[in-house]
């Protein structure tokens, strides 16, 4: 009689994953509204709910540094309706550049899918007298710490993308970090700094009136929006590779079924041709990988950046 109880629960527990979602899903966007992340995610909530039958909300929890709402899907039920879309800040590089974090990514929250990655381009202002990469270290070891270049933020992956930049080169590059693309790209184009990485979306205008120089891709590859733009491991630095993945996330302990049947929705939707074009008018590649692929990519990441955030030296705590 001891196991018809536990054999109901188990009867009961499957029925439930067999008929998920019965119920709308909340996204958690930890960041405002109109960012890289977002925007994203709202290109694919639509689709995908039309393919779980159920709604899918989008909630910003913007605040510290998205810290507060990576703690809100983390601490959820696991059952996946509440769910977490973030980058490799989140992930990878805020338990190395804070001493305490109320989750631990690896650990707290488990990988659905990679929705898509999107490069950052080193961008000049037109004042600096250089064209490409090879010319921007030649002038910056001719004058070592003349020319500044302007971040996101102190860890952010557009300073530390930098700082490797400068490692690999061997140059002196002035960090000046901003709060976020919102204030960094004005600040480029006003000429306080000379130097930015961005994504394609932030200054795919200026390009076009003279404003910026492009020098470089922070990717593996050649990007197809953009094949004329030589990568920064073919100019020298081998290996190098920075973009910005955007996944999403659920809290850990999620039923695998519910993960299986998110990635699988999310595979497909990424790789609908409106939403393809969507994306690529934001520069963005969309991948929509399977959990273990997505869970293999954030050890990796977690590793590399944690390299990466000791040899900068950056901290916030």
């Amino acid at each position: 009689m001891r196991f018809i109880p536990l054999f109901a629960m188990l009867v009961l527990a499957c029925t439930a994953h067999a008929q998920f979602p019965a119920r709308a899903i909340k996204i958690v966007v930890p960041y405002a509204a109109g960012g890289l992340p977002d925007t994203m995610t709202r290109a694919v909530t639509p689709k995908l709910g039309e393919a779980l039958g159920q709604p899918v909300v989008v909630e910003n929890m913007g605040g510290a540094g998205g810290i507060s709402g990576v703690t809100e899907v983390a601490r959820a039920q696991p059952d996946g309706y509440t769910l977490l879309v973030a980058d490799v800040g989140q992930i990878a590089i805020n338990p190395h550049l804070f001493s305490k974090l109320p989750y631990a990514p690896l650990k707290d929250l488990a990988s659905v899918s990679l929705i898509g990655t999107s490069p950052l381009y080193l961008v000049a202002h037109p004042s600096v007298p250089v064209n490409t990469l090879q010319e921007l270290v030649a002038y910056a070891k001719a004058n070592p710490g003349k020319l500044n270049y302007g971040s996101s933020g102190i860890g952010s992956i557009h300073h530390l993308a930098t700082e490797a930049l400068k490692a690999g080169f061997g140059i002196d590059l002035v960090h000046v970090p901003y709060k976020g693309t919102g204030q960094s790209v004005p600040a480029l184009l006003g000429g306080q700094v000379a130097l930015l990485y961005s994504a394609l979306p932030s200054i795919a205008g200026h390009l076009k009136d003279g404003k910026v120089k492009i020098l470089a891709i922070s990717s593996a590859k050649r990007a197809a929006q953009t094949p004329d733009v030589p990568t920064v491991a073919e100019s020298g630095i081998p290996g190098y590779d920075y973009v910005a993945e955007i996944g999403l996330l659920a809290p850990a302990g999620t039923p695998r079924e519910i993960i299986q049947r998110l990635a699988g929705e999310v595979a497909k939707v990424v790789k609908q041709p409106d939403v393809v074009q969507r994306f690529t008018q934001l520069g963005i590649d969309p991948v929509g990988s399977t959990p273990q692929e997505y869970a293999a990519l954030n050890k990796a990441d977690y590793e590399k950046y944690a390299r990466l955030v000791k040899a900068s030296g950056a901290k916030i705590d």
